[in-house]
């Protein structure tokens, strides 16, 4: 069996490394808010959505987190009159992403907070690994 400190690194750094694929992927989705398609009437850049699992791992004896798929959003797009824009169609309608702002920086935030919880632990569990070896040592 494993130690269960050098388990918890394993089991953080898994949340770590879903996160920061979270934070890619609302990255993308907000820099892409304004984003129309190439011609007139063309569908623009669709929201993507991230999914995660349990996964469990027999060495460890422990759940991890992992992505379970990276989607998109067929929620409807944002639909504007501006027919002087390149890619209105024959009504003057644009079609803009189905990406909400705020909603991504909200989920944003709470990755970056996930992210940084997953990080304390790490470091958290360092210092115990480092303290134990340490009390073995002076023996």
């Amino acid at each position: 069996m494993i130690d269960p400190l050098v388990a918890s690194l394993k089991i953080s750094s898994s949340g770590l490394r879903v996160q920061s694929q979270r934070m890619r992927i609302v990255s993308e989705n907000l820099a892409n808010v304004q984003s129309t398609g190439d011609t007139p009437g063309a569908n623009p850049y669709q929201r993507k959505t991230i999914t995660f699992k349990s996964e469990v791992d027999r060495a460890l004896g422990a759940n991890l987190v992992a992505v379970k798929n990276i989607g998109s959003d067929k929620g409807d797009y944002r639909v504007e009159f501006d027919p002087s824009h390149p890619a209105a169609d024959e009504n003057g309608n644009v079609k803009y992403p189905n990406v909400n702002t705020l909603i991504e920086l909200a989920d944003m935030r709470e990755a970056s907070r996930s992210y940084e919880a997953g990080l304390q632990m790490m470091v958290k569990s360092r210092e115990m690994i480092t303290r134990t070896i340490d009390l073995l040592r002076s023996r």
